[in-house]
């Protein structure tokens, strides 16, 4: 691109006619521009010197609001070849001096600038004097020097007011540096409180607690360390808030327009990153709802189980639903125990009180026998297992099949019918079936989303997969509540 300089009279080019650069070692300079958004001082001295600079070159068609990039001032209006730094305001390369095409000729401040930097030169210190003082940026402040021969008389006034002025302004700036650098570190301590990350949970198992449902630090930082490298690349989000994104989702329920606010994201940003992390959990974690083998379980039973039913309780099981929406196959959905549309789900849960097993979906109106029977938990039994499950499972005759024992409180209303040992047994059965409730309750309390009511693209299987979102959903937060537990009481410490 050929380069011109815009100065009246001024024929100098960056490429003869033939398009070929010069090497003439000239170089082109645009018009300073006005930097308002800088600080009063900065935006008073950069304003003066673009009025400069067009005063100094004296184009009628140049305006100070809109001077086109192309017109550019060349290096030989300038005594040292190129413009000087824009706040030594007293150097005569502060605006183009040289050569201007008028017969005005403006007064040279060549003088008063080398008298300027030959006091700077003089500004040592001198022995008896104090040493320069320093601020916390290690700035030094000069100390104007008591016996510097500045010629006659009046020159020496002049010059020593114009040393205390360059001091106290010098003073009044590096001041004001300072407390804007403490304003800045302390309003960067405010956000890095507030800003959703790391930081904002490190050491503080209350916040862990309510933001993730998890109980300590630890654990949490584990969980992230084991899928970090399997969460997908996001633009505006990090790793760890994508994680945080979704637990919070999951344990608070919150609406997603208040999470895209505190995240900052756009509505198909969030969904996004729910939807990956979530498949992402599933995938990595869903191994940790397992049936263990018969040594382990044998090797926890509880003395309580030992007592009534030996080492042979294997599982307890109930059923617990989940509102959604109104389906087209509305039979199917419809639970008359709930009252409204369901997706119901059955949990197995070990005598130590972990989640083992838990079944895929089906419609509320699905009786916990016809569940049972094709969820896949039959074939998990091993001869002599004692399944402990509640008056609603006629699963007898199925349990059988397996070898296997089904353990249910008696039909009656009063203990009065039965003998004695049958009444200790029922009164023993439901004693110890309650845990599965208390584990039903724990999961649906910690993670609050799965008291809402399920949109109906949560129940789709997902694509390629026999599974539906919402069968995720549920198998995560299960994850989730068995990496939890073990958790301690008040008055006990994290174990982590």
């Amino acid at each position: 691109m050929v380069r011109t300089c815009c100065v009246v009279g001024c024929n100098v080019r960056s490429h003869d006619r033939e398009g070929k650069k010069l090497d003439n070692g000239l170089s082109f300079h645009r018009f300073p521009s006005w930097r308002q958004r800088e600080g009063s001082h900065v935006s008073d001295i950069t304003k003066q010197r673009r009025q400069a600079w067009i005063a100094a070159v004296r184009r009628a068609d140049i305006e100070f609001r809109a001077i086109p990039s192309f017109l550019l001032v060349c290096s030989r209006h300038f005594l040292s070849g190129k413009p000087a730094y824009e706040m030594d305001v007293t150097n005569p390369d502060w605006a183009p001096t040289l050569h201007m095409g008028h017969d005005d000729k403006p007064v040279s401040d060549s003088e008063r600038h080398a008298r300027r930097t030959q006091r700077k030169r003089k500004r040592a210190p001198i022995a008896g004097n104090p040493p320069p003082s320093k601020n916390i940026l290690n700035l030094e402040v000069d100390v104007p020097a008591a016996n510097v021969d500045s010629g006659d008389g009046s020159d020496s006034v002049t010059e020593a007011e114009g040393q205390t002025k360059d001091c106290v302004y010098s003073q009044q700036g590096r001041a004001e540096i300072n407390r804007l650098l403490e304003e800045n570190r302390l309003l960067r301590a405010q956000l890095q409180k507030t800003e959703l990350n790391e930081t904002f949970l490190k050491d503080n198992t209350e916040k862990v607690s309510y933001y993730t449902g998890l109980h300590c630090y630890a654990v949490l930082m584990s969980l992230f360390n084991t899928v970090k490298d399997f969460l997908p690349i996001s633009k505006t989000l990090r790793g760890f808030q994508m994680l945080l994104l979704t637990l919070m989702r999951l344990r608070l329920d919150l609406p997603v327009q208040h999470l895209r606010h505190l995240f900052d994201v756009s509505h198909k940003t969030l969904s996004s990153v729910f939807t990956d992390t979530i498949n992402v959990l599933y995938a990595r974690l869903g191994a940790l709802v397992h049936w263990p083998e018969r040594h382990c379980l044998q090797a926890t039973m509880p003395p309580q189980f030992t007592e009534t039913f030996g080492n042979r309780v294997a599982i307890i099981v109930d059923c617990f639903e989940i509102r959604t929406e109104s389906l087209k196959a509305r039979a199917q959905t419809y639970s008359h125990y709930k009252g409204t549309h369901t997706i119901k789900y059955l949990i197995g849960i070990t005598p130590h009180g972990a989640i083992s097993f838990i079944s895929r979906g089906w419609g509320g109106r699905a009786s916990d026998k016809h569940i049972t029977e094709r969820c896949g938990i039959l074939q998990r039994l091993l001869p002599g297992d004692v399944v402990l499950a509640d008056r609603g499972f006629d699963i007898r005759d199925a349990v059988g099949m397996m070898c296997a024992e089904v353990k249910i409180p008696a039909f009656t209303k009063g203990y009065c019918q039965l003998d004695a040992r049958d009444v200790e047994q029922t009164r023993a059965t439901a004693h110890l079936r309650i845990h599965v409730e208390r584990v039903i309750g724990s999961l649906r309390n910690t993670f609050k989303m799965l008291h809402t009511t399920m949109p109906i693209r949560l129940l789709l299987s997902c694509e390629a997969e026999d599974t539906t979102f919402l069968d995720k959903i549920v198998k995560v937060c299960c994850v989730f509540v068995n990496m939890c537990c073990s958790k301690p009481g008040p008055n006990d410490t994290c174990s982590c």
